[in-house]
């Protein structure tokens, strides 16, 4: 076979294999193109299903990462500053929405000099008592929290800590984020990452999302085997995580993958691995399956394509507009290997109304060939018709709205 056929047919694979899950539009309809125009003088096109709009809601940040909703309805939102293990990022405040302009006219620095912060969320206590809780790299921490307030108003509680360094370094260490979501349960659970691409983990806490009472008592494990659950959503009394495969398999495999995760399971990492809807033992690690059996590991809730980095998630119930109603929207990040063509797009995993679990996209254009507008990181329900999207590679925070 001639040498200039073979390297097509082998460019037609990888763009076959790459699109087997993000090929369709969300709900069936034609994707339009949005202009985007920053302030920093870049421009592009975002495609968005028909009959959504979309502005940038705030703009000139960083790493902007994962929001949360305060009990006085502000947006908070984390800035990790870049990709390295610093101490630079910050919290800020989304405030004064203006529904005219669709944009924030107050961007507030809430907390800064902070490590890595990933996620933040609220809790009211029975005492009425309100608590805003930060997730950082080596960290847990819990403040009192006064509504109105632009600066906590005392010192943190630190509720656990965490490893804070890797058996391998990237970026200054390996899954540098924790992410932290409240229960309607009244429980916190923390999520935090293996300390490599693949390996039998040292550190018990590692790969696992744990639990705990609102003031860090009576910790333990929930969940066990998710090598890098860094999306955390709660709902319809149930917790919800999205999940990266590991690297060492190629670029076709692991699906990346989303669960209903369940209290006392074990996901399977290092030792299996989700390809399609079947679970198969790692060769490196678990060869023949001698120490793990992986038929006993739970299929996803929702699979995506390999090296596709999913990251934040919402929940949209029956109140939601129609397109969204009873569905999932999860930030794909992307694959630092551009030529894949996998994420950088945010996709609707359809309710079960809809008889398919199956990703269609609902934003793409973040990466136009080899050139990355953006990077989606976290979603958030923001009205009764819109969302809030994060984007940590361009520093935006977009408002996406159903005209």
């Amino acid at each position: 076979m001639p040498k200039s056929l073979t390297l097509l047919i082998s460019l037609l694979l990888v763009l076959f294999n790459a699109d087997t899950v993000t090929a369709k539009a969300a709900l069936g309809q034609k994707l339009v193109p949005h202009r985007i125009s920053l302030a920093n003088g870049k421009s592009f096109d975002l495609n968005l299903p028909e009959g959504f709009d979309i502005s940038v809601a705030a703009q000139g940040l960083k790493r902007v990462r994962f929001m949360a909703k305060s009990p006085d309805n502000r947006v908070f939102v984390t800035d990790m500053y870049n990709l390295t293990d610093n101490k630079r990022g910050v919290v800020y405040i989304l405030d004064d929405f203006d529904p005219a302009r669709k944009q924030f006219r107050k961007v507030i620095p809430y907390l800064t000099g902070l490590r890595n912060p990933n996620s933040v969320a609220f809790y009211t206590d029975q005492q009425q008592v309100n608590w805003f809780y930060l997730a950082l790299t080596d960290r847990l921490l819990r403040y009192r929290y006064q509504e109105g307030e632009l600066k906590p108003s005392g010192e943190p509680d630190v509720l656990a800590t965490f490893p804070d360094y890797g058996l391998s370094y990237k970026y200054g260490g390996w899954h540098l984020t924790r992410t932290i979501v409240v229960g309607g349960n009244g429980k916190i659970y923390v999520s935090v990452g293996s300390s490599c691409n693949a390996c039998e983990e040292k550190e018990e806490v590692r790969a696992s999302i744990l639990e705990m009472d609102p003031d860090g008592k009576n910790q333990k494990h929930f969940a066990r085997g998710l090598r890098n659950a860094v999306g955390l959503r709660w709902t319809q009394d149930k917790l919800f995580a999205t999940n990266m495969g590991s690297d060492h398999l190629g670029d076709h495999k692991p699906a990346d993958t989303m669960y209903q995760v369940k209290e006392g399971v074990n996901y399977g990492w290092p030792y299996c691995f989700q390809s399609g809807p079947r679970r198969f033992p790692d060769p490196k690690f678990n060869s023949g399956g001698k120490k793990m059996n992986c038929r006993t590991v739970p299929s996803a809730y929702a699979a995506f394509d390999a090296h596709s980095s999913p990251l934040g998630l919402e929940y949209f119930d029956s109140s939601s507009v129609a397109e969204l109603k009873d569905s999932f929207l999860v930030a794909l990040h992307g694959s630092t290997k551009r030529n894949l063509n996998r994420g950088y797009r945010v996709v609707l995993i359809p309710g079960t109304a809809r008889r398919s679990l199956d990703p269609e996209d609902f934003i793409n254009g973040f990466l136009e060939g080899r050139v990355v507008h953006g990077r989606p990181a976290d979603v958030l329900r923001f009205g009764i018709e819109g969302f809030l999207l994060t984007d940590d590679h361009a520093g935006v925070v977009y408002y996406v709205f159903k005209k």
